[in-house]
């Protein structure tokens, strides 16, 4: 039970898809391995695992307790985190949950995934002061990214010796490796037709820039986990929806719900079928507003999830929520007829970002117990009645406005519940 972290000074520096490199040319070696995405992430993870053909977990160090935390990374097989942000950006005010935290709380070292687009001897003033600024947060390597020539990178790694931390390769910009976004991050997994010979091309490119044995010999054992809380079953029987509209659910969550002998029944709302016979209803986050002109002439899916709603509890997430709502309006103003099952219009031709952390406190519906979450969306509600589903504090514990609506055995929020509190 081994692992290391990769980390970056902030956002944009490549560490996505050199994970995903070295993940991809580990495997095709035939050395297994897996991954884990520090914080609230869907997207990044389904990359993970198809680039090693394991499942990945979501680790936050905000929302879950230290034991859950060391619960979830437990496995025989090695472990590559692939951290978020910088190294010590997390949670205002103070940076909660930062992947810096991961790795203090794992004990992991961490490998610096550097931009060097921009610098040359500069570099070793900014690796020296991540490398300093907290003594329990150990970085053990480097990776230069974009480097732009052989004298670009001997300029570096000249600025870099002093420091004695081994620099474990360098890839250079016309190497550079780039995926397709959209507003709320990567282009999903599933929608991508190229993936294989993306990550393939990836790993040949950190195969042949990274020396991948010095990376493995820097990995530490991860330490032994307790017993930790798990989130309890809503219901025995429960029907998940799940494609390209609603594939934003935490792969923990759904376990937890296995291990304690729920019955989990997936189905497809954008291919109209029916909700399954069951006892509790998910409608996941996703792009609803992608798909919404299908999603509202899916006549099948529309009825049953009515009907369902007389003897089921149906509970929904973000683009869940919305979907429970009357109408979706589009990015281009076109409204589209959705459940009716709660009194709520969304839009997502009227835009605006709404994100961060979120301690939420139950007022009725399907939960009963304060949990942690998080709120990343684009679309805003329109028009909302009703009694709402959670009291919400922000990440500095500042109260905000009651999120959601209940109605009757309906219920849904914009936020994305990650863990018991």
């Amino acid at each position: 039970m081994r692992g290391l972290i990769f980390s970056a000074p902030g956002s944009g520096s490549g560490k996505t898809t050199i994970t995903l490199g070295v993940l991809r040319a580990l495997t095709r070696r035939g050395t297994a391995v897996r991954a884990a995405k520090s914080g609230p992430d869907y997207i990044d993870p389904r990359f993970h695992e198809a680039a090693c053909g394991n499942a990945c977990v979501n680790l936050d160090a905000w929302a879950m307790k230290k034991q859950r935390i060391r619960a979830l990374a437990q496995s025989e097989i090695p472990l590559i985190i692939e951290g978020a942000m910088g190294l010590f950006d997390g949670a205002p005010p103070d940076g909660d949950g930062a992947t810096a935290d991961l790795a203090r709380i794992l004990g992991l070292p961490v490998v610096l995934i550097v931009d060097a687009s921009h610098m040359a001897q500069s570099i070793a003033a900014v690796v020296r002061g991540f490398s300093d600024h907290d003594p329990e947060t150990r970085v053990m390597g480097v990776i230069l990214n974009k480097v732009g020539s052989s004298r670009h990178e001997r300029m570096l790694r000249r600025a870099l010796t002093p420091l004695g931390l081994p620099i474990l390769g360098a890839v250079y910009r016309t190497q550079s490796i780039t995926m397709p976004s959209r507003h709320l991050g990567l282009v999903q997994a599933a929608e991508n037709p190229d993936l294989n010979a993306f990550l393939d091309h990836a790993a040949d490119v950190v195969e042949a820039a990274i020396d991948l044995d010095q990376l493995c010999e820097l990995m530490r054992p991860l330490p032994v986990a307790p017993v930790s809380k798990k989130m309890p079953p809503p219901a025995q029987n429960i029907a998940i929806a799940h494609d390209a509209a609603f594939a934003f659910s935490y792969p923990h969550i759904l376990g937890d719900w296995r291990q304690s002998g729920a019955s989990l029944i997936l189905f497809s709302p954008l291919n109209n079928e029916p909700v399954p016979d069951c006892d509790f209803v998910f409608l996941p986050g996703g792009y609803p507003e992608l798909h919404a002109a299908q999603l509202a002439q899916a006549d099948r899916f529309l009825s049953s999830l009515i009907n369902a709603a007389q003897h089921s509890d149906i509970y929904g997430e973000c683009g869940g929520y919305m979907v429970l709502g009357n109408s979706i309006t589009d990015a281009d103003g076109n409204r589209h007829n959705m459940a009716g099952l709660l009194n709520l219009d969304t839009s997502f031709a009227s835009r605006k970002l709404h994100l961060g952390y979120r301690s939420l406190t139950p007022l009725g519906g399907v939960f009963s117990q304060p949990l942690n979450g998080h709120e990343f969306h684009y679309s805003t509600e329109l028009f909302a009645q009703g009694d709402p589903l959670f009291k919400s504090k922000d990440a500095e514990g500042q109260s905000l406005p009651d999120m959601g609506l209940i109605s009757g055995r309906v219920s849904g929020s914009y936020a994305h519940v990650i863990d018991v509190a």
